[in-house]
């Protein structure tokens, strides 16, 4: 009986005794990355649908992405204040073959916008992948 209660007061210490692991371990899981910073809002213009049902487009012009094309997100007018800090959030895949990952474009306060997957490539709408 004894035996049998060494045995699991020696368990029980084990089970809850720490363990030491290296320092750039922890901050490897602590810090994740959640959005990229892209540059201070300059301007952005607005197309509309070329055919019925289409979407409507912003391209959003940044102090890094200083030409109108490079950026497109769903919406018909864009709320971004001029000198704000405009980051891109990659949020999860969508249940494709390919499992391509779904952005936001957002500023430090609450507004938000779902990147779309077109740009402007030599005057051509094209649809392109991050």
């Amino acid at each position: 009986m004894k035996k049998l209660a060494f045995l699991v007061l020696m368990g029980i210490i084990i089970s809850c005794s720490t363990t030491k692991r290296p320092v750039s371990t922890l901050r490897q899981d602590e810090l994740i990355n959640t959005r990229k910073y892209i540059g201070n809002f300059i301007d952005y213009c607005h197309t509309s649908p070329e055919t019925f049902g289409g979407t409507h487009l912003i391209w959003i012009k940044t102090t890094l992405f200083n030409t109108f094309g490079k950026i497109s997100a769903y919406g018909n007018n864009c709320k971004f204040s001029p000198g704000d800090k405009i980051y891109l959030k990659r949020l999860y895949a969508t249940p494709e073959k390919q499992g391509n990952w779904e952005y936001l474009i957002e500023n430090d306060s609450s507004v938000y916008y779902r990147v779309s997957d077109y740009r402007f490539e030599n005057n051509v709408l094209v649809q392109a992948s991050f």
